[in-house]
């Protein structure tokens, strides 16, 4: 067993003259002071990777700078599923007895610490060196195919698309630390800048400076604490030029395995925290993991589905499409908000009184997934 103890999370956009190790100390600040805990406490460490910071040994690097003495210390590298992954270990780390409080953190200046060209370049790694790379595809293309592949077998429309980037937008709006809150139409999606057909502008997550970092405790220290009951992986390919299918990947598997760790079927989710890099990502892993059916993800939103006071609220935080995106921090402030909904203390956010919560997020070109099941306190 192991609890989430506390959380702790910067706002997402620009942080002139602030360096990784400021925006993660800021953010590990926060999570141990939700959590009670003093840096004397902690006795596990795991951080994310940064683009801006590319050291072969963040963790212990971290640590250092940090003030902290770790019995365990780790990095890790999964692109956008880092931040899961990392509550998986930090989850399997404390059940094992190796440590009793595991810091976890992420934090990175990707919007101001590295030009566009850069960023672009360097993301673009992702793709096959010999077969993908050399032919100039970027990430947005690589999801660029998907989004046209699944559109083709499914019926989803740009609108549906739109209407998820809406959802998001509205969600920010509510949080004063999104990088974008002013409200957007399904007009306005439509209407923005193409970036690789069919997605334009406000289909794709921006590029963001940012922090997010959570404590993961063998025991419930804190009075807000979020139980972990679940958690698996799933991972179908690494290059999206040898991927099985363009429209099936392994969302289904890794949410399913996580549920039955659990103990709990989808119908016992009532808040969800799903990666959206991009809107296809979240069409895909919305309908994929069963939370709806193929082809209407984009329906239920404009529905109201998924809408703070829906059936399943998704992302209140606003998302990486609005809420930012700074590298493995961005899927983290998935987990910061289910923490916050799950007790109580989403504010103006808040969605009702949620038991269980489902988060999922992928790496590469969803071909890394990760779920976790957390449930609040009994």
């Amino acid at each position: 067993m192991s609890w989430v103890t506390g959380v702790g999370l910067t706002r997402f956009g620009k942080h002139p003259g602030r360096g990784t190790l400021d925006l993660m100390s800021e953010a590990a600040t926060s999570a141990l002071a939700d959590a009670g805990l003093e840096r004397r406490d902690i006795d596990g460490l795991l951080t994310g990777y940064s683009t801006t910071l590319p050291h072969l040994m963040l963790s212990t690097l971290f640590a250092e700078h940090f003030g902290l003495s770790p019995r365990y210390a780790h990095a890790i590298q999964l692109g956008g599923a880092t931040g899961f992954t990392m509550a998986m270990l930090a989850h399997h780390i404390v059940e094992a007895g190796l440590a009793s409080h595991v810091l976890v953190v992420a934090g990175e200046n990707r919007l101001t610490g590295q030009s566009r060209d850069s960023a672009v370049q360097t993301l673009a790694q992702v793709g096959h060196p010999a077969y993908e790379v050399p032919l100039g595809a970027t990430i947005p293309a690589y999801y660029g195919l998907v989004a046209s592949r699944y559109m083709h077998e499914h019926g989803i429309t740009e609108e549906d698309f739109a209407a998820l980037a809406v959802l998001m937008r509205t969600h920010a709006t509510r949080h004063p630390g999104a990088q974008f809150r002013d409200p957007i139409s399904e007009v306005d999606v439509l209407a923005s800048k193409p970036v690789s057909s069919p997605l334009k502008l406000l289909d794709c997550c921006p590029v963001s400076d940012g922090g997010a970092a959570f404590v993961v405790s063998r025991e419930c220290v804190s009075a807000h604490s979020v139980r972990i009951l679940g958690t698996a992986q799933a991972h179908t390919h690494q290059h999206v030029s040898a991927a099985p299918s363009l429209t099936r990947f392994g969302a289904a598997a890794s949410a399913s395995d996580a549920m039955r760790a659990a103990g709990v079927t989808l119908r016992d989710v009532d808040y969800a925290g799903i990666y959206d890099s991009f809107t296809i990502t979240l069409a895909i892993l919305l309908e994929e993991i069963g939370l709806a059916p193929r082809g209407q993800a984009g329906k239920l939103a404009r529905a109201g589905h998924f809408s703070a006071d829906g059936s399943v609220p998704l992302n209140a935080h606003g998302g990486l499409l609005s809420y930012g995106h700074c590298g493995v921090g961005g899927a983290m402030a998935h987990l910061v908000e289910a923490h916050l909904q799950l007790t109580d203390r989403g504010g103006e956010r808040q969605c009702g009184a949620p038991r269980l919560a489902l988060l999922h997020g992928d790496g590469g070109v969803l071909s890394s997934h990760v779920s976790l099941v957390m449930e609040r306190a009994r």
